[in-house]
């Protein structure tokens, strides 16, 4: 989740929660892993872990639309098969990468919105909570501020209660997975933005924006100004370059973000290849980011 991070506006009870909950996620994803399991099972692992947590703008961490509502996107692809599910503006859902997850192997649909979305979780037994679980009163904060100042705000800020044009950052988590079969897969969760209009939807959702994974090239995450994601197919660009260009991955990952940058976005991508190469790039100051290899260490980073 990259954004303008300052380092002197970080606070270390800050940087030291973040990184816990960070922690955990790899070591969740990586266990699946390390058990044999499939790369699409670490994904949704490594993503549930930080849906649950209100640090991040994903599940109940999500933050308001202008209507004051919670609602909430997630994808998630399979490289093996190019299979892909994603829900979008769901409001009761816990965790919407679970419901994504269930669309892919459950149904013949890619994307299932709104109410719709949440009928089928609920007949797959997915986990459904009152909106008000989502309520968290710095986000509320954050949402009076930025009705305030006329302002839509790109996910959530360092101070929590304040929304900043300069302070902004993004909360949307991601994560991408090699597994011991040499599968990728790629999964994508978020809240969108602050003050957003009512059925607004961004690029996580959207198969080839936010989220994609193919064995052929690479899997791919991305956070940022989801309208600007969305018209440079930002994950599918970075991937056909791998694939068709022969482009490292950090160098696929650099072109897609300066041709977003270009038409004013800003952003970052996750993106690994079957061979284990990995890239996490950004265009703004700084990107909460992580990565665990067969030493089980979590490698966490910012700036």
């Amino acid at each position: 989740m990259p954004g303008n991070i300052q380092r002197d506006r970080l606070k270390p009870e800050r940087t030291q929660a973040f990184t816990q909950v960070l922690e955990q996620s790899l070591h969740t994803g990586y266990t699946v892993l390390a058990e044999g399991g499939c790369s699409i099972d670490a994904v949704i692992a490594a993503i549930v872990v930080m849906e649950d947590s209100p640090l991040f703008n994903a599940g109940k961490g999500a933050v308001f639309s202008h209507e004051g509502r919670n609602e909430l996107d997630a994808a998630i692809m399979d490289g093996t098969s190019l299979r892909a599910g994603a829900v979008a503006g769901v409001t009761t859902l816990r965790n919407p990468i679970r419901a994504a997850h269930a669309v892919m192997t459950k149904n013949q649909h890619v994307m299932l919105i709104g109410q719709g979305a949440e009928n089928f979780a609920a007949e797959q037994g997915q986990h459904i909570v009152d909106p008000l679980y989502f309520y968290e009163q710095h986000r509320w904060n954050q949402l009076q501020k930025a009705i305030a100042a006329e302002q839509i705000a790109l996910d959530h800020d360092i101070d929590d209660d304040t929304v900043a044009e300069n302070d902004e950052k993004h909360g949307t988590v991601g994560a991408v997975a090699l597994d011991r079969k040499g599968n990728l897969a790629a999964g994508t969760s978020t809240g969108g933005l602050t003050n957003k209009r009512f059925g607004r939807v961004g690029d996580t959702p959207i198969i080839g924006a936010g989220t994609y994974a193919d064995n052929r090239s690479v899997a791919v995450s991305a956070t940022g100004t989801g309208e600007m994601f969305i018209r440079t197919a930002a994950a599918f660009n970075t991937a056909s370059q791998v694939r068709w260009l022969g482009r490292p991955v950090a160098d696929a990952a650099d072109h897609t973000l300066s041709e977003i940058a270009v038409i004013g976005g800003e952003g970052g991508l996750i993106v690994l290849n079957t061979r284990g190469e990995y890239a996490m790039r950004f265009n703004t100051s700084g990107m909460f980011r992580g990565v665990i290899h067969n030493d089980r260490i979590a490698h966490i980073e910012i700036f």
